[in-house]
């Protein structure tokens, strides 16, 4: 993926930060036609577009008919940020969400995910249950208010920001305009004949 890219190429740490896309979706979930009925889009053109971005980064992408409040899933997710299973986690809730349609609001869902990553069941449904790890979202959701983020993704670097799917010379002028270095190669042997 590109940001593995970037921290291969740059000295740079990344840091994730949370926000409230769609909070208001209930917990039960939002049909995508209802969310998006009288503003104007296509859904089947939605869908391709999200679809062609998605396999242009070697990311698997379904068709979903739902939106799922993520609160919960970001909360998990949190908790998980310290620990090694964070990837692996991280991938199964993208999966479970974008390819399978699964509702990542569910505590059940997420604690399979959580199992399958390797993480402890009983923990994680104890502290999604008492909404152990919401505080720390609620500072991500400031931070991002702050910041003044207004969609997902967006890249921040320095006091500069780009919203959207970017390609990645575009990200790479971000960090660059924001003062990240390239890291030195190694060159490589050369040969001569003679």
């Amino acid at each position: 993926m590109r940001i593995e890219r970037l921290r291969q190429d740059y000295d740079i740490s990344v840091q994730w930060v949370f926000f409230p896309l769609h909070p208001e979706t209930p917990s039960s979930g939002r049909a995508l036609e209802e969310l998006f009925a009288g503003r104007g889009y296509d859904l089947e053109a939605m869908f391709q577009r999200m679809q062609g971005l998605m396999t242009q980064e070697g990311l698997a992408y379904g068709r979903r008919t739902h939106t799922y409040n993520s609160r919960l899933a970001q909360e998990l997710a949190t908790w998980a940020a310290a620990r090694p299973e964070r990837d692996q986690l991280h991938d199964l809730i993208y999966r479970a969400y974008f390819v399978d349609g699964r509702d990542i609001g569910d505590v059940a869902v997420l604690v399979d995910l959580a199992e399958t990553a390797g993480l402890p069941a009983d923990e994680t449904r104890d502290g999604l249950e008492h909404r152990t790890w919401s505080d720390a979202v609620d500072a991500d959701w400031a931070l991002a208010s702050r910041s003044g983020i207004t969609g997902v993704p967006t890249f921040a670097a320095g006091a500069r920001q780009v919203v959207g799917a970017q390609p990645e010379p575009v990200l790479r002028q971000l960090l660059e305009a924001a003062g990240a270095q390239p890291r030195e190669t190694q060159p490589r042997p050369t040969t001569t004949s003679g």
